[in-house]
Parts: C-alpha cells; structure tokens; sequence
C-alpha cells in the first residue's frame, strides 16, 4: 500500500516529546484515515483508538471518556507517555473546547498524553481550530493525490490523471462511467456540501451554493465575472453572496476562485475570479462528453491540461503555503502567479500550438519575477510538472 509523504511527518511528530495537538487536516477521500492506520501500525507505544463515527454530535462529553480512559490506562500500566487518536473528531459539536481543557489539564498535571486528531471536514476542523485550540496545535495538511501517486498506486496514465483527477476511492471505476460519476457525486460532492458546509454554516439558500459549485468547477481554468455568474443562476442575490459561497467551497478543498494578481491589494480583491477545481474529477463530472471525446478536441483537452495543472498548483500551495494569483492586461495574460516570502514565479501553461506566450514576456518586464516557467510540449513537459513539489521553485 502506498505511503503518503505525510506518514514520515506525522510519525516524526509522535516520537517527539510531547509538544502540541497534532491535526491531520485535508479534503474528504484523500486518505487520512488510511494514513493513520499505516502510522498505528507501525508505531511502537502504546496508543488508544476511537472513533467518532456514530457518536451523536452533541454528546461532547464522549471525548472527555476517552482522555479518562487513556489516563486510566497509563496509571494502571504506569506507561510512561500514551498517544490518543480521535477520528471523525469534527463531527462532535464544541469539540474544540473540549480538546483545550483536557490538554490543558494534562499540561497542568505533567500526564504525558499525546493527541492525534483528524476529520474528513477540513472546513469543521479548521472552525475549531481557529477558535479554541491557538497556541496548541500543529497541522499536517493533507492535500488531493499527485500524478505520481496516482500512477504508482492504481497504474494511471498522465491522460487518465487529467481526466479523471486524483481520488484514489474513484481510481478502479474508470472504466465504468456511470458508476464514477455516482461515486464523484455521492462521495465529494454531496458529501462536503451536506455533511461539512452545510452542517455548521447557515445558509440561506443552499441551492444556490449547490450551483455555484457546479458552475465554478465546470468553468474551471477560466475568468468568469461574478455579475455574468449570476445571470446564469437563478434566483442568485448579489455577488457578496456568491463570493461568500465561493470562499466556503475554497475552505472545503473543492473549487477556488484566484484572483488577479496586482501590487496593490485592493484591486486584488475587485478582481474578478479565475475559477479552479482542486481536482479534475470535479470538472470531468460536469462533462458532457466522456474521456475519448474530450481527448480527440485539441481545444477542449487543452481546457482539461490547463485545469489539472492548476489543481497541481493549488494542492501544492495548500500544503506548502504560498499564495497562487492569475495575471491579465488587455491581452497579455499569465495563468499562474505563485508568490511566497517577496518571490513572484510566473507559469504558463501552452497546452497547444495556437496558444500565445507573449503575456509571459510582458509580465517579465513589468515585475521581473524570480522564475518564469513554461509547461507544455517542448518545454517543461507536463508529466514532470504533475509531479514537482513545487515549494522547490522558490529555492
């Protein structure tokens, strides 16, 4: 089975002293929980299990149970630490603040419990995190599976990858369109929008976040105002709704939309936004078309390059923390700006032969980025690209 880079991470972490909270966080379906199983499989203390799964979400007091039984445990076997390990933590309402206090009673007490938390809501487990546990935790971010990672655990080809994205649960119905479109939608889509964003945040129409999703994921790779948005929804309010809806779905690990990239950072925010899946799958779902299709228009599979190398790009900054812009003006256009610590990349992705480099030469003059990079046939193939940590370019 393969290994995220993740698990050396994490299982460096836990063989720590005890330090802080450690959070697994990430998008639905990415393999946080088989993560963890590799990492209990291998550690070598002890350690307590649970599993929040079909604890009703207001009985809180469950958590405090477990802190009880692993105290209870490392008195009666005088251990000398134990390692907690809570999955589908974020299903229990206020569980933050039951963290905090047994953690903070362990600090008091000197009891050397070690936490591991993780959730399949990254949008409920950063609520949490940004309201109760500041100052004692660290997180382990967990973003979509790579190219690579997708190749060398289900054999996908780069075409494959494009197409049908990087959820590893969808990787052996590929061949079944019918059956990984139903897993797409069922397992992610409804998933994140039922059980994660619309669980903890009201929302006065969640029709409409429904279709600001499947709009902005089917428009992925493209500029698309907000104003010309709401003239193909219904019933669609004003455009601080959607930029609203749009931040929640960005939260969840589902679409973004990029901004424009400028020195100022007001006329970042007016801008309007370049939409982008986190993964392709999301995009495809909303094909018409199925794969062979799509591959034999030059055009259109160009669409998909562009989408699957921005999905790269924004997984990649998720993890490593840097922020991803687009760039336009008049027709001179970039479709990337990374920029992280004062240091600007420029990307450019010429997926086919009718597509211009020229915004690439200009936004050199005007901002003289660190790097430039051209991804497409005769220059950074694309199959290396997919699978670049892309922290590297900002060496």
């Amino acid at each position: 089975m393969l290994q995220r880079e993740q698990y050396q991470l994490v299982m460096s972490r836990l063989n720590e002293p005890r330090k802080f909270i450690q959070i697994i966080e990430g998008p639905r379906q990415v393999g946080k929980s088989t993560l963890v199983k590799q990492i209990l499989q291998n550690y070598n203390r002890p350690y307590i299990h649970f599993a929040a799964d079909n604890v009703p979400a207001s009985q809180s007091v469950w958590i405090t149970s477990c802190w009880e039984a692993a105290r209870a445990r490392l008195a009666t076997e005088h251990l000398p630490e134990i390692l907690i390990v809570i999955d589908e933590i974020q299903r229990l309402s206020q569980w933050a603040d039951v963290v905090k206090k047994e953690w903070d009673n362990d600090t008091f007490t000197d009891t050397n419990i070690k936490v591991l938390l993780l959730g399949s809501s990254r949008l409920r487990l950063e609520k949490g995190q940004s309201e109760s546990l500041k100052g004692r935790f660290e997180v382990i971010k967990m973003p979509n599976w790579s190219f690579a990672e997708m190749r060398d655990a289900f054999g996908f080809s780069l075409d494959e990858f494009i197409y049908y994205g990087g959820y590893p649960g969808s990787a052996e119905l590929i061949k079944e369109r019918d059956r990984w479109l139903n897993y797409i939608e069922s397992s992610i889509v409804a998933a994140t929008i039922n059980n994660d964003i619309l669980m903890d945040t009201p929302i006065s129409k969640p029709a409409l976040l429904r279709r600001t999703f499947e709009l902005s994921s089917a428009y992925s790779g493209q500029i698309l105002s907000l104003t010309k948005m709401i003239g193909q929804l219904q019933d669609a309010g004003n455009t601080t709704t959607l930029t609203g809806y749009l931040e929640l779905l960005d939260t969840a690990g589902m679409v973004c939309g990029l901004q424009k990239f400028a020195m100022d950072k007001a006329r970042r925010r007016a801008s309007v936004p370049k939409y982008q899946v986190y993964n392709n799958a999301l995009l495809s779902l909303y094909d018409d078309a199925n794969m062979s299709v799509t591959r034999q228009n030059p055009q259109r599979w160009g669409r998909w390059v562009e989408s699957a190398i921005g999905a790269h790009i924004v997984n990649q900054s998720y993890a490593h923390n840097f922020k991803v812009y687009y760039w336009r003006e008049g027709n001179h256009e970039v479709d990337f700006v990374l920029v992280r610590n004062g240091r600007i990349i420029a990307i450019e992705v010429k997926s086919n032969e009718e597509k211009t480099t020229a915004g690439l030469a200009t936004f050199e003059q005007l901002y003289h980025p660190y790097k430039t990079l051209l991804v497409g046939p005769n220059a950074f193939p694309i199959d290396t690209f997919l699978q670049t940590s892309l922290d590297t370019l900002f060496v």
